[in-house]
């Protein structure tokens, strides 16, 4: 890519010097947009700046802002004038949530709403939105369609409930509004070339940085939670997800709105179902490293199965996970060998 200024209509990337909001941000370069990023760095990095400018060819804008901050979104809006919002700021982990149920309502309910009153006054109406599997709760059969009960189980599926509801009642109060709540399952993997990866802050909260932090010598063992759960291994099985095709995801979501405007709410899953114990091999054999590993209780809050009916995505707008598990395991090895004790900070 041509070194320079990134050239496009502007996106807004919240949260995006995070995990999935940086590969989002490579991705929409890729596909001819220009990102600008609103991230309060309070679970990513500065240092991903660094590599994210050598991948997409430039410098991305960046701000350091928070989305319960209106008037700094509002700034940054009237500025950049983006076409569209991808909305990835949040805090994310079920067990924190559980602790501390407040902190996860203020940050993700009422940051969001601060968010969304600040595209209404600037008049920015399209967005995508980072939802969940979450809000399906315990469901009770798989694989999970859009059209599944909706509920939540913890306070972190609550809080992506509660703002699907506000952006559904945002909506209905203005139909100019264009929505997709993209409902993922569990990103895992890297960027290809190892550049940019899952960097989480303190201990992972999620299985393959827990897993790869591991096999980098970072910890002794990986905590399993629990292997009495109703499935073939007793372990939890979920539809694990490359983080290259959930963020061609969110393109095919923006250039959906464009030519179907709405509300639309869409599964972005593989379709198949894996365990603890079956991501633990799989990651083994495309590393080549053991992964010692012991069974400590259940983690309250979390479910024993779940993957997606991702059909819905491939009709309406054309999307399919294409990476495999090996490819989601390469991956993350790759990025966890290059950068060892993830980002240094710039």
């Amino acid at each position: 890519m041509s070194e320079g200024k990134i050239s496009g209509d502007v996106v807004l990337v919240t949260g995006g010097t995070g995990y999935i909001g940086s590969h989002a941000c490579v991705s929409l370069v890729q596909a001819g947009y220009q990102p600008v990023i609103v991230d309060n760095l309070s679970n990513s990095s500065r240092g991903v700046l660094v590599p994210l400018a050598s991948l997409c060819g430039a410098p991305v804008p960046f701000l350091e802002g928070d989305i319960r901050d209106g008037e700094c979104l509002r700034k940054v809006l009237r500025e950049h004038r983006p076409v569209a919002v991808l909305h990835f700021a949040g805090l994310k982990s079920v067990s924190e949530s559980v602790e501390f149920p407040d902190r996860y309502h203020e940050n993700n309910v009422g940051g969001s709403q601060t968010l969304i009153d600040a595209m209404q006054d600037t008049g920015v109406k399209r967005l995508v939105f980072s939802s969940s599997a979450t809000v399906y709760g315990a469901a009770e059969q798989v694989p999970v369609a859009e059209s599944a009960p909706l509920s939540a189980v913890n306070p972190y599926g609550q809080s992506k409930l509660d703002v699907e509801r506000l952006l559904a009642t945002r909506f209905a109060d203005d139909s100019q509004w264009s929505i997709a709540c993209l409902r993922y399952f569990n990103p895992v993997g890297a960027h290809p070339s190892g550049d940019i990866g899952e960097n989480p802050t303190g201990i992972p909260n999620n299985l393959m940085p827990y897993i790869t932090q591991v096999a980098v010598g970072r910890r002794e063992y990986l905590n399993v939670y629990g292997n009495d759960y109703a499935t073939p291994d007793g372990t939890g099985v979920r539809d694990y997800i490359h983080v290259m095709d959930l963020v061609e995801g969110h393109i095919a979501a923006l250039k959906l709105l464009d030519r179907a405007p709405g509300l639309r709410h869409i599964n972005l899953g593989t379709g198949k179902g894996v365990s603890v114990l079956e991501m633990i091999k799989a990651f083994e054999e495309a590393s080549g490293s053991a992964i010692p590993y012991r069974i400590v209780d259940r983690r309250p809050g979390d479910s024993a199965k779940i993957w997606a009916d991702p059909s819905l995505a491939k009709q309406s707008m054309a999307w399919k996970a294409h990476r495999d598990l090996h490819d989601m395991c390469a991956d993350s090895w790759r990025w966890q060998q290059q950068n060892p004790q993830g980002y240094n900070e710039g």
